[in-house]
């Protein structure tokens, strides 16, 4: 063992050490309050999210199956500061569920997953974190047991896994036998453009896209976001997300570089697809969780147009706009776990004139979607205008227009739900809804980190001395 294997693996063993902790609690045959249990959990998240800013170091693992770096350190950083958030949105919703500490077990355990799919740089290592990030998803998506229709997401999130873990497997043994190897370096100096080559990487890459839900693999996410209860949607837009676009821009970097012709073509009509048609779903949609889902959708497409570019400024415009993506995506979530969970209402029509009575609520959400739509002064503006200036290196002036003009077609949708919230109806209004400390404190995260991010460079710089 190295000597300095604690400090290179002290995110995941911190991980590790809070799953045991909830699973000892759990034998115990007297069990705490909920609010005390709560308390301590999140206080245990906290402690996480600040150890990830100290004491780091580079290094390998595991035969070189695992690396570290301070750029992989804060692309962790950012998925605990997501889990934060969401535990702490979570709490209304959990103070009344039986299962508090299970709920925890998956949502770490995947998390877990997350992070060995980030320090992959072998192709074993991402499929084990790939798939240890996805089945406790699986099952968390069931968490509402009473529901079918929750049920119904999980077994589509089943299906969909197990149909994109074969396509990816196979890509895995194809590249193998191309290859010799499953190290990513190896395999980027042995690839070449060759018919077998480039069907081995598709095949691969095809299991990636699914994760991320790209067009035309995208069709599991708004089922699966509206069955699941809000909190494992909210992990699922965000922290999923982001992690399989950190393992895709991974992937790209240090596996399929002589492939470049290849999936610099293939990203960009993926990601025009992934955008357009979104953005069309989304339009239509009438639940807030399912407009949701298609937009990040929608999102997911701006950022593999970034991809494509194959820069250090289009991969850290990509970790900028994850990082606003968190900040805007929750403040949006936030309310919605609330409502959810005080009134069981979900779509658009039954918010309207709820600033009436729920006017904090009500900015949080409208600044959430601001964000997303990217109007300015919001951090969604300069995240959406640093992935298309990136992607501008790599792409046609049309393709950039394409893209441009689906930026004002996501700001019906959003401004669609902010012209409900804020109309003003006497007859109709949703009644006030109590706002708990940690929700509260989550939602103003959130707000700050919005309004914060963008007009401060200080975030984007320091993911550019990254690179």
């Amino acid at each position: 063992m190295p000597e300095n294997f604690f400090i290179l693996f002290k995110q995941e063993l911190w991980l590790v050490a809070i799953i045991f902790f909830l699973l000892i609690i759990k034998l115990k045959t007297k069990q705490p309050a909920v609010t005390t249990l709560l308390n301590r959990i999140n206080v245990l998240l906290l402690l996480n999210l600040i150890s990830g800013f100290f004491f780091n170091e580079e290094g390998r693992l595991f035969g070189k199956m695992f690396v570290t770096n301070h750029l992989y350190v804060f692309e962790k950083n950012i998925l605990n500061l997501a889990a934060l958030l969401i535990s702490l949105q979570s709490t209304k919703w959990l103070e009344n569920h039986k299962h508090i500490i299970e709920f925890y077990v998956l949502l770490l355990s995947s998390l877990l997953g997350m992070f060995l799919m980030i320090s992959a740089a072998n192709l074993l290592m991402l499929y084990v974190g790939l798939e240890l990030s996805t089945i406790p998803l699986a099952a968390a998506a069931n968490f509402d047991l009473h529901k079918k229709i929750s049920g119904e997401g999980a077994m589509k999130l089943i299906i969909s896994s197990a149909f994109s873990s074969t396509i990816l497997l196979l890509g895995i043994s194809f590249l193998y036998g191309c290859t010799g190897t499953l190290d990513f370096s190896v395999i980027n100096n042995l690839l070449q453009q060759q018919p077998l080559h480039i069907a081995a990487f598709l095949l691969f890459f095809v299991g990636l896209l699914f994760k991320v839900s790209a067009v035309p693999f995208h069709l599991w996410t708004a089922d699966v976001y509206e069955g699941s209860p809000v909190a494992i949607t909210s992990f699922l837009s965000v922290a999923s997300k982001a992690a399989a676009m950190f393992a895709i821009l991974n992937v790209l970097n240090k596996m399929v570089q002589p492939l470049f012709i290849t999936w610099h073509t293939v990203l960009i009509w993926v990601a025009l697809a992934t955008i357009i048609i979104g953005n069309l779903f989304a339009i239509r949609q009438q639940n807030l969780k399912r407009l949701l889902a298609f937009s990040s959708v929608s999102q997911v497409g701006f950022m593999l147009l970034a991809a494509s570019a194959n820069s250090a400024v289009s991969n850290a415009s990509i970790i900028y706009f994850i990082l606003i993506y968190v900040f805007s995506n929750l403040a949006v979530f936030g309310v919605i776990s609330l409502v959810s969970a005080a009134l069981q209402k979900e779509t658009i029509t039954e918010y309207q004139s709820f600033y009436t009575n729920n006017k904090f609520l009500s900015w949080c959400l409208c600044i959430g979607f601001f964000s997303l739509a990217g109007v300015p002064p919001t951090a969604g503006f300069f995240g959406k205008l640093f992935l298309l200036m990136s992607a501008a290196q790599g792409i046609t002036f049309v393709i950039l227009t394409i893209a441009a003009l689906n930026m004002v077609i996501s700001m019906y949708y959003y401004l669609r739900v902010v012209k409900t919230v804020f109309a003003k109806n006497e007859n109709i209004g949703m009644e006030k809804i109590a706002i708990p400390v940690y929700n509260k404190i989550a939602l103003l995260i959130c707000v700050i980190g919005i309004l914060l991010t963008g007009v401060l460079s200080g975030a984007y710089s320091y993911i550019i001395s990254l690179q």
